[in-house]
């Protein structure tokens, strides 16, 4: 087996800086991109986010947080009780169902509003996603409800960069 982590030893090749927005100011974090063999290392450490909750009357749950890449690198909040959409969709360069979009992340448990992980994805590299934006959702992800997943509102958004 192929020990991924020691490819990340570098700096990172991209980064975002996450930041909750009116629904939950206290989210903050990072995600950083480093390059892989046959494509990138995905690390994410976030604090703030809100405890699980479960689903009340057949509605979603409060986390685990959906978590993506989303189409376009723009933060603005606009209405504050629908926040962050000129991120735009999924970003999905290659027209696929959601579950299979490039930027299509696993969820975010809150531990105690804690989570730090990192991932491999052969989906893309570093460089191809500057200039878009990763957000965080308040639902799960259910990787099949089109065209987003039904992860619920956008809690926070950072815009991916060079470091």
């Amino acid at each position: 087996m192929v020990d991924i982590m020691s490819n990340t030893k570098g700096n990172p090749l991209a980064i975002a800086y996450v930041k909750g927005g009116p629904l939950r100011p206290q989210i903050d974090g990072v995600v950083r991109f480093y390059n892989a063999p046959g494509g990138t290392w995905v690390c994410v450490k976030v604090k703030g986010l809100p405890p699980y909750q479960p689903a009340p009357n057949g509605e979603d749950p409060i986390g685990p947080h959906g978590f993506h890449i989303h189409e376009f690198g723009n933060c603005l909040v606009g209405n504050p009780q629908d926040p962050f959409q000129a991120a735009g969709g999924h970003w999905d360069p290659t027209n696929q169902p959601h579950g299979n979009h490039a930027g299509d992340f696993p969820v975010l448990f809150s531990n105690q509003g804690y989570d730090k992980m990192c991932f491999f994805t052969d989906n893309f590299r570093p460089h191809e996603v500057i200039g878009l934006s990763v957000i965080i959702h308040q639902n799960p992800d259910d990787y099949r409800t089109q065209p987003a997943g039904d992860s619920g509102k956008r809690l926070a958004c950072g815009v991916i960069r060079e470091p």
